[in-house]
């Protein structure tokens, strides 16, 4: 099973570049309903403003007032407007060090920094706080636009309608395809670079290769390995308020683990299960060879299920120099159930093998959510 799911910040990047390069005219897309955290053994709906902050169960009466101080402080945050700052630079304060001054406590900054600001450990709060901010500033921006329950879109039919539409719009640009195209080998002339790809006894030549990490192993390292379990089911998850789309993340410390674990649940709402049928992941990076055990945390917020199974993957990152060789590698997915760090590793593709950054500067209307059927 290779396939993946994730969903998309409503304000992110990634939709920013299916803006960006039009291919929103062949997607449609849905709210997700949900964007939960685990905190000490239960479910909570992500507060992601000082309003919010005020009503969550996450935290007591005190605790509520520091975090809306915290929330309302990065809301008026304004990168270009000193003001803002409250005398802080943020460039050189570290996350910790910004926590410690609104004194929060670190049930507080363990969902504020995974379940807000999507990191995926806890290295972050060495580091400047500035990422965090725009990171907190981006989910509440995005929960903003669809004034739905969580920040994230996800496409009707699901991701596999991604490289449907982007083959479409190369068509439409002179682009070709060779699809189902078995055994890809990639091809080198004398001096080391690509010059071709072979498959059935027929070469297309090239000047650049772009690939996953699976057609070049001789080209890329290892960096880690994914455990993931895929549920099938016949009710929503548990205490998600009914949610036919949800993200869950269980912050690395709330399991004792050295990073997060993901659970994404969508449904036939979404077009990609049958009506009554919902398709739950969890998916962690492996700290052990055992992933019915390892992923338990994440299984036990479903509830029963129809089905289960489980997959392991290796992650890869590439190893070799694109000027000599012209060759192009993603990195493998992680475990996320988002898009963020994904698209940011394509963006950093693109600049390497054309030279140019993309304007991201885009009219977010562009990919408005679909009403509800």
């Amino acid at each position: 099973m290779s396939f993946y799911e994730q969903f998309m910040m409503a304000n992110g990047t990634l939709v920013r570049t299916l803006i960006h390069t039009d291919v929103t005219k062949y997607l449609s897309f849905k709210a997700v309903d949900g964007s939960y955290v685990f905190s000490k053994g239960k479910i909570h709906k992500v507060p992601a403003t000082d309003m919010e902050a005020l009503k969550s169960p996450l935290m007591g009466i005190f605790e509520k007032r520091r975090a809306r101080n915290f929330f309302i402080y990065v809301q008026d945050y304004n990168e270009a407007e000193p003001k803002t700052h409250q005398g802080l630079d943020l460039t050189r304060m570290t996350t910790r060090e910004l926590i410690a001054k609104h004194g929060l406590s670190d049930d507080t900054v363990d969902f504020i920094g995974h379940a807000l600001a999507l990191h995926r450990d806890d290295h972050y709060l060495n580091e400047p706080a500035l990422d965090t901010v725009k990171r907190m500033k981006l989910y509440a921006e995005s929960l903003a636009r669809f004034q739905g329950g969580s920040p994230y879109i996800y496409p009707l039919y699901g991701l596999g309608e991604l490289p449907q539409a982007f083959a479409r719009l190369s068509a439409v640009y002179g682009g070709t395809y060779m699809l189902n195209k078995p055994e890809c080998k990639v091809e080198f002339d004398m001096e080391g670079k690509v010059c071709g790809v072979t498959s059935e006894g027929e070469t297309a030549k090239c000047k650049k290769v772009v690939c996953d990490p699976s057609y070049l192993p001789n080209k890329v390292r290892k960096i880690g390995k994914v455990a993931r379990a895929i549920a099938i089911m016949s009710h929503p998850i548990q205490n998600t308020n009914d949610s036919h789309s949800v993200q869950i993340i269980l912050p690395q410390k709330q399991l004792g683990r050295k990073s997060d674990m993901y659970v994404f649940c969508c449904s036939y709402t979404h077009n990609v299960a049958p009506k009554g049928k919902f398709i739950a992941f969890v998916s962690a990076e492996a700290e052990t060879d055992n992933p019915q055990s390892e992923l338990r945390p994440g299984i036990d917020l479903l509830g029963p299920v129809d089905e289960l199974f489980f997959d392991m993957y290796d992650r890869y990152e590439p190893v070799n120099e694109p000027s000599l060789d012209n060759c192009f590698v993603s990195m493998s997915y992680d475990a996320t159930t988002h898009f963020e760090t994904t698209v940011t590793d394509v963006l950093n593709m693109y600049t390497l093998i054309t030279g140019k950054t993309v304007d991201l500067s885009v009219d977010l209307s562009a990919a408005s959510a679909a009403e509800e059927y």
